[in-house]
């Protein structure tokens, strides 16, 4: 009697928890990088942008190789152990403000606006901790629902399809959280004007499909490699 053919990898092997760590490091240091908003003149429009521009498109990047290599529960305890070390990130940076500092600590002030829970981490972390659950749970739903349909074929398609999901949901709800205008009802002052926000959300989900289209050559490698290598990844190597 033959074996069946799983097309996910078991978790028990040491590239797994590499994956999950590198997930979990960009995401608390991009959400620590989004504290600052900055803008370019794209000669077009102004981009308005936060600071996690740089490093949390790869989390997505990511996110997508341990769905498609191990599946959707390795993926789900991927992003509950990312939101762990975000919760308890904010946790710590908390108590360092409330802290007393030492007669010659420099800039306690800006440290106390920048980290404190009554200033802009607060709110970035509030906003993150929704985006990144929601839109990587979606990331992760839709490769594994394409590839339960479709097979090993067209990776691309469930990559791209899934960026473009999970983005829109992340960025929406981040933005919306943290900087829009919708944080007046909250009793906030609002980082970015509606009008901002629409810039924010349109320019940012387009930006970060870029980076996916641009590094999915790297994707599709690393993809071969880990099933190639995983002794428990029975599903074949993954087909243009």
């Amino acid at each position: 009697m033959s074996t069946p053919v799983t097309p996910f990898a078991q978790v028990g092997s040491r590239f797994y928890p590499t994956l999950l760590a590198l997930l979990a490091a960009f995401y608390l240091i991009s959400n620590i990088a989004a504290t600052k908003t900055m803008a370019f003149d794209l000669g077009f429009a102004e981009w308005v942008v936060d600071g996690g521009v740089f490093l949390f498109p790869l989390t997505y990047l990511i996110g997508g190789l341990i769905a498609e290599v191990y599946g959707f529960r390795a993926a789900f305890r991927a992003v509950l152990v990312g939101f762990s070390v975000m919760v308890i990130g904010a946790v710590v940076f908390g108590l360092v403000t409330a802290s007393p500092a030492t007669e010659g600590a420099w800039n306690q002030e800006a440290f106390e606006i920048l980290f404190g829970w009554d200033g802009v981490y607060l709110r970035i972390l509030v906003a993150s901790l929704l985006a990144f659950l929601a839109g990587q749970l979606v990331n992760a739903v839709v490769i594994v629902r394409i590839k339960a349909r479709f097979g090993e074929r067209n990776l691309w398609a469930r990559l791209m399809s899934s960026t473009v999901f999970g983005q829109i949901v992340d960025t929406f709800l981040f933005g919306l959280v943290a900087f829009s205008a919708f944080t007046a009802f909250l009793g906030l002052e609002p980082m970015m004007s509606w009008g901002e926000f629409g810039n924010y959300l349109v320019l940012g989900v387009i930006y970060k499909c870029l980076i996916e289209w641009v590094l999915l050559p790297v994707t599709y490698a690393v993809v071969g490699a880990l099933k190639r290598r995983e002794p428990s990844y029975l599903g074949g190597r993954p087909s243009r």
